[in-house]
């Protein structure tokens, strides 16, 4: 992102200031016109923070950074501070606190844009990203200027960005914060992950609303076990550098919300058990939307949503927490769900006239999976469940028989295929999962190559299944040893479904 704000200049002590910084040699009333942590995205007047990752160090790079006019490094590294010409400044900072001095120097450098609005942060293994959308749908129906950050995208008043990670970095948010304040918004939207929690991305925000929808298993690659995973989400309701949140909006149906309670100034609660404050006793599940009350503590709201199947009725039971957390009224909330007619990749259906359905979902772990076929399955009738799907390579393997189990159990036939494989062997990651399949006498086919894959999902499907493409939703593309190729299912299933005499022919004759 480009971070030059000549407007906005500060010396490099004021950006530095309340950063944990050991010290600061030379330059220190300097002007800063932009702050970087990639030293492609340095110009000049810029502070270049190089900070450790977890296969390459920003010290390596700070060479990189001066020759394109960085005037200023920081670092906890000494060998990224070193032999620096002399109208460098150098701050050294504190062991294992650049990241919170990257999101400090940022809230400065951006005149802490996230004092001007209030903020709605979304954590939990599933259901995030749709549940973003909604909070932020029911925003804009209130009439709110708002910014949204997650997954699919990010987007401000200026207009939308791609995402490169659920959470981007704290420079990005706070910039994506300021842009949003400068154009006259007042709410901003993010998805929480585990990542963006322990990397501090999000270190000195404070959030009028921080919701928690589930925890299953996932990203113990990262952080090693699931009580650290736990502990990561846990920082978004106790405060990251700020207070506590100001409303917990918590999932109490599951045990991982349950311990949540209590540290938010506040906590609203919702599921479907006894007990949630924020509830409903039925709903329909057509596959065409839901339908139901809700019963909160600002009286009933009435859903009507094209959203499908029962992780959407947490979904949008948390939503309209989030939105009474931060004071809409409850027309405005109804509208705002009603509005939302679908979310990029998650259970978004594919309708080229074919007698049997296709979704695609960005299901891409053992619960997710099981919510989806369950979803899947309360809509099929007496038609059948094809899934396909394929787990992530460098990723942790403990999933995927996992994954298996989930598929084998709830669908009538699996399409075994590569999802991204990044430097693993794709049929080193099948084997993984067919133990799984293998483990409850799942059927399956194995297909390695994904739109081959398809094809033979679209073969099996006969008038009333439903074929589940699963695990890569929203994404265009796929990453396969040292290439990446632009693949979208959506696409890919139109194309197919188009070449079997679906739908209107695309543009090639197809």
């Amino acid at each position: 992102m480009d971070t030059n704000a000549k407007e906005q200049k500060m010396r490099l002590l004021e950006v530095v200031a309340g950063a944990e910084a050991r010290n600061v040699s030379g330059q220190a009333d300097r002007e800063i016109a932009g702050i970087a942590y990639d030293s492609r995205k340095v110009v000049p007047g810029t502070i270049f923070f190089a900070l450790k990752g977890e296969k390459l160090s920003g010290a390596d790079f700070v060479a990189g950074a001066v020759q394109r006019g960085a005037i200023a490094v920081a670092s906890e590294e000494r060998r990224a501070l070193e032999k620096l010409p002399e109208n460098i400044g150098t701050v050294e900072l504190l062991a294992g606190a650049e990241r919170r001095a990257l999101a400090t120097a940022a809230a400065n450098f951006y005149h802490h844009p996230a004092q001007a609005l209030a903020l709605a942060g979304v954590t939990g293994t599933n259901g995030k990203t749709t549940t973003t959308f909604l909070i932020d749908a029911i925003l804009r129906a209130a009439g709110k200027i708002t910014g949204m950050v997650g997954t699919t995208g990010y987007r401000t008043p200026r207009g939308p960005r791609p995402a490169v990670n659920t959470t981007p970095e704290s420079l990005d948010i706070q910039e994506m914060m300021a842009e949003v304040r400068d154009a006259g918004g007042s709410h901003m939207v993010m998805e929480v992950s585990s990542h963006g929690l322990a990397k501090e991305r999000v270190w000195g925000c404070h959030f009028q609303a921080a919701v928690f929808t589930n925890l299953t298993h996932d990203h113990l690659n990262f952080h090693g076990n699931f009580e650290n995973y736990f502990a990561a989400k846990r920082r978004l309701f106790a405060g990251t550098g700020a207070a506590a949140s100001r409303f917990g909006v918590i999932n109490i149906d599951d045990a991982h919300g349950r311990r949540l309670q209590g540290l938010s100034q506040e906590t609203l609660t919702y599921g479907l058990d006894a007990g949630a404050q924020i509830t409903t006793k039925k709903f329909s599940r057509a596959f065409t939307g839901l339908e139901f009350t809700a019963h909160t503590p600002a009286g009933k709201i009435e859903v009507r949503s094209s959203l499908v199947g029962r992780v959407n009725v947490y979904n949008i039971l948390a939503a309209i927490g989030a939105g009474l957390a931060l004071g809409v009224a409850p027309a405005a909330i109804e509208t705002g769900i009603q509005e939302l007619t679908a979310v990029p990749g998650r259970f978004e259906r594919i309708d080229e006239g074919q007698e049997f359905r296709v979704v695609v979902d960005y299901a891409h772990a053992d619960d997710a999976l099981r919510n989806l076929l369950k979803a899947a399955r309360e809509m099929a009738g007496t038609g059948r469940i094809i899934l396909l799907f394929g787990a992530g390579g460098n990723r942790d393997r403990s999933t995927r028989p996992l994954m298996g189990e989930a598929a084998g159990s709830l669908s009538d036939l699996v399409i075994l295929t590569s999802d991204n494989p990044r430097t693993e062997d794709p049929l080193r990651i099948i084997n993984d999962v067919v133990v799984g399949l293998q483990k409850v006498n799942g059927s399956y086919q194995i297909e390695p190559d994904r739109e081959r894959a398809i094809e033979m999902a679209f073969d099996a499907a006969r008038s009333g299944d439903i074929v589940l493409l699963a695990g890569k939703g929203h994404e265009s593309s796929q990453i396969l040893k040292d290439r990446t190729f632009r693949f979208d299912d959506r696409e890919m299933a139109r194309a197919i479904l188009r070449r079997r005499g679906y739908g209107k022919p695309d543009a090639t004759g197809d």
